[in-house]
């Protein structure tokens, strides 16, 4: 696993091959779910498969082929992507309910009162469900896997 076309560094080429097929793939999810070709979702966060978590576990992955299931890179590799998809399916998956909780109280004001307390709607595709993180964490691995 030597250098790589971004920096020299084949690690990182992991990384953002990793993280392009994941968003290339929910364009072509959508195209399948949705009966429509939406290349929105190439820049969108949320759905099916988690590109954060095939990012980090793509750099885990291949951190653990190059260095070691026992080196510190590899840990601090693990320990990282552990943190982003607990706040996947956590912290980011709350909040995106949040805001269409939200969406539908400015809603009804709008209805009531005749005016909006917001320009456009809070965004609510925001973090993954446990599924979308798992498909995210294989798409990882397998990238890395590939590619090392």
């Amino acid at each position: 696993m030597d250098g790589g076309i971004i920096f020299g560094n084949k690690i990182s080429d992991i990384v953002l091959v990793s993280l392009i097929a994941a968003q290339a793939l929910k364009v072509i999810i959508a195209l399948f779910t949705e009966k429509k070709l939406n290349f929105h979702r190439f820049l969108d966060t949320g759905s099916m498969p988690s590109s954060h978590t095939s990012s980090v576990v793509s750099l885990a992955t291949a951190v653990a082929i190059k260095e070691g299931l026992d080196s510190t890179l590899f840990t601090i590799s693990l320990v990282l992507a552990v943190v982003v998809m607990y706040d996947a399916t956590g912290v980011r998956r709350a909040a995106g309910k949040q805001a269409a909780v939200l969406n539908k109280i400015v809603e009804n004001i709008k209805k009531k009162e005749g005016h909006s307390l917001l320009e456009e709607n809070l965004k609510e595709l925001l973090g993954h469900t446990p599924m979308e993180v798992l498909g995210g964490a294989v798409l990882g691995i397998v990238v890395a896997i590939l590619m090392s």
